[in-house]
């Protein structure tokens, strides 16, 4: 595991954060997953010795003791991605607050990858 963040008296591993936020967001209508989930990355780096670490899915860190998470997204194609980050954001904020208990100064929305539909 990471290094722990200190927030509110408790340590609290990235790891669990990143699934907290993970699961209040990946089933939310337009998301495609949370992090880019590339096959090809991921079969290259299980048949060769060569790592090809992935950018985490989410990021967090503690300003002014209230946590700043960084969320990166696929989405499909066809969701305005400015009401998607709204939700996502209301999303993130709520499940922090029911799960951790800690307040959210900020949560950034960064849509990586765009899923189109097959024809």
């Amino acid at each position: 595991m990471s290094q722990e963040i200190y927030i509110s008296g408790i340590g609290i591993a990235p790891e669990v954060l990143a699934a907290v936020v993970s699961r209040s967001v990946e089933e939310i209508e337009g998301i495609a997953s949370v992090g880019v989930k590339d096959l090809a990355t991921n079969l290259v780096s299980m048949l060769s010795a060569r790592s090809t670490a992935a950018a985490p899915a989410v990021e967090t860190e503690v300003v002014d003791d209230q946590l700043a998470i960084t969320v990166h997204l696929v989405v499909f194609f066809g969701y305005p991605f400015k009401k998607l980050a709204e939700v996502v954001r209301e999303a993130v904020v709520h499940a922090i607050d029911a799960q951790v208990g800690v307040s959210v100064a900020r949560v950034d929305v960064c849509i990586d990858g765009l899923v189109f539909p097959k024809e």
